[in-house]
């Protein structure tokens, strides 16, 4: 534990920003990790504190991915098994701390910690990822061909490999592979599929979120009786707490799951960049749309799209994915994850661009920036020969790395229905642009980076093999209790650079433009939980009305209150939450 000892320094300077960012990304985050000898001398105006069972706590900085979250030292540790998490929290329960779960921190939001938390807040990181990393095959339930235990710590990337190792994959798994799994459920982390046209559904998998793949989950809850908080195992379709816990936005903390699983099937992924923006996302019914290239012709074809809108450029980065047992003749294939090297990290000329606009404030090259993003994916897919790649699933859906540019991002799905996605697509994107462009035409160049849309099913209980399952109460693709014929959900992200002039209030414009065009008629707006969203004219998660009253109205009253019961009912003593929690779920 050498490389964790905090270094006092004489100087109660505290490094910038920036320069923190550059230290933990030297040193690897995720990891245990020193921090820089001022922020150290800052961050040990908290004594260590004692902890059970020999656990030994170290200063460790926490960053969020886009770095808009940061803290330069909270203490933490790493426990190592179920039990340990249990005497954690009792101990915490009895010294007045909080204990916060800490993955790989890939978030935008602040699920974990807020960026108001103190110096010497009495809030301990456990870092899930040093031993809960345990995963083994287990008895599958009739309906699904396997299913698999692992603890919460493994990563997506190592869990799916292991899957795979044994013949069984998932149908939805999000861009990042360097995820836990703990942190992919308390989100209900997606991917981007429905079922193509005549495409039979398959045992085992979902077209909704990992969460609803859960069977039973293991968490420390309070248990009145002892006293003191336990390990408990609930299952699906039995135990009405799972259903809160697969989706519990860091409300809990879940130390194992079970998954049901179904046959891995290869892929093949083609990408296009020859189809304009103008007939990708073009109104239903329009001219344009008449040739048969928009989003909803390719997801009735394949039932897997996704599309890259790098900002003001007009001709989209479009991902087609599709099951092929089989490979084609013209695809390549691949035996690993990451296939698109030149989104890994940036050219020469494109990381100028980026330094001018960061380091000199020349946002008005952000039309040139994205350009030359555009630029370099549609040549680096000719030159890696990666316009048409055949694997395994988890292959190809997983591209993106850590050393991916990292932007801020705001994050909702529509949910809607199959015949509705294309319009969907079509108002929002054609606000978007229209604002942008407005924008830019006041000088304003709120976005540089890419617009990300993604369509994929939602969480139907009849995905599941567990008997009388219900869809996680608080997941994000959850069916509309009003609207049984919405079947899908449109999912959209809009990325640019974190200090970018006016980008909250550009994303508090798209946000009220969601709100009210996808209310409920055809369409209704639901805020994606790791993302911004809430936005003010300043910063995100500020807006009360939007935290307080929309956001609950989504799900509906009585599901909402059904789910915020449940998480304050297992952790009464809310050991598991923080600020930001306290006021979205609730005393």
């Amino acid at each position: 534990m050498a490389t964790n000892v905090v270094r006092m320094a004489n100087s109660p300077e505290l490094p910038s920003r920036r320069g923190l960012l550059r230290t933990a990304a030297a040193a690897g985050v995720s990891g245990l990790t020193a921090l820089p000898p001022a922020a150290a001398h800052a961050a040990a105006s908290t004594s260590a504190p004692q902890l059970p069972g020999g656990l030994v706590p170290y200063r460790s900085p926490y960053v969020n991915w886009a770095g808009e979250i940061t803290h330069h030292g909270l203490w933490a540790c790493a426990p190592r098994t179920g039990q340990e998490v249990a005497d954690l929290a009792n101990w915490a329960h009895a010294s007045g701390w909080r204990l916060r779960a800490r993955g790989m921190s890939h978030t935008w939001s602040p699920l974990t910690i807020t960026q108001a938390t103190a110096s010497d807040a009495r809030v301990l990181l456990l870092d899930t990822t040093g031993h809960l990393t345990r995963m083994e095959l287990a008895e599958p339930p009739p309906g699904a061909p396997g299913a698999v235990r692992a603890q919460t710590g493994v990563l997506l990337e190592a869990l799916m490999g292991f899957m795979a190792d044994h013949g069984l994959g998932v149908t939805n798994t999000p861009a990042p592979g360097e995820l836990s799994l703990g942190g992919a459920l308390a989100i209900d982390a997606h991917g981007a599929s429905v079922p193509a046209d005549g495409e039979a559904a398959r045992p085992g998998h979902t077209y909704g979120s990992l969460s609803n793949l859960v069977l039973s989950l293991t968490a420390v809850v309070w248990d009145a009786g002892q006293g003191a908080y336990v390990l408990r195992t609930f299952r699906r379709g039995r135990d009405p707490e799972c259903e809160a816990l697969a989706a519990h936005l860091g409300r809990a903390f879940v130390v194992e799951a079970v998954l049901q699983a179904g046959e891995e099937t290869p892929l093949r992924c083609v990408s296009r960049v020859d189809i304009g923006a103008d007939e990708l996302f073009a109104p239903p019914g329009s001219a344009a749309a008449a040739g048969g290239r928009t989003m909803a012709d390719f997801m009735s074809a394949t039932g897997r799209v996704e599309a890259i809108w790098f900002a003001f450029t007009d001709r989209p980065w479009l991902k087609v994915w599709s099951l092929s047992p089989e490979r084609p003749i013209t695809s390549r294939p691949v035996w690993g994850p990451y296939n698109y090297p030149f989104s890994d990290s940036l050219p020469t000329p494109v990381s100028r661009l980026l330094g001018r606009m960061v380091g000199e404030g020349a946002w008005y090259l952000a039309p040139e920036f994205g350009l030359a993003q555009f630029t370099v994916a549609a040549t680096g897919l000719t030159t890696t020969v990666a316009k048409d790649l055949w694997g395994a699933s988890h292959h190809l859906t997983f591209y993106l790395r850590p050393t991916t540019l990292r932007e801020t991002a705001n994050g909702y799905a529509f949910l809607t229905s199959r015949a509705d996605v294309q319009r969907v697509i079509s108002e929002f994107a054609g606000y978007y642009r229209e604002r942008l462009h407005a924008w830019a035409a006041r000088g304003r160049f709120p976005v540089n980076g890419q617009v990300q849309i993604r369509v994929c099913g939602l969480d139907q209980p009849r995905d599941t093999a567990a008997p009388g399952a219900g869809p996680p109460l608080l997941s994000v693709i959850r069916p509309h209790p009003d609207h049984p014929e919405w079947d899908c959900a449109v999912w959209v992200d809009v990325l640019t650079q974190p200090t970018t002039p006016g980008a909250a209030e550009f994303y508090r414009e798209l946000e009220r433009f969601c709100l009210r065009t996808f209310d409920g008629r055809y369409a209704a707006t639901r805020v994606e939980w790791s993302k911004g969203w809430a936005y003010s004219d300043t910063a995100a998660w500020t807006d009360e009305e939007v935290i307080g009253t929309a956001v609950p109205a989504s799900y509906g009253t009585g599901e909402w209150h059904q789910a915020t019961g449940v998480l304050n009912a297992l952790d009464p003593h809310r050991v598991f939450s923080n600020a930001f929690l306290d006021r979205l779920l609730g005393p």
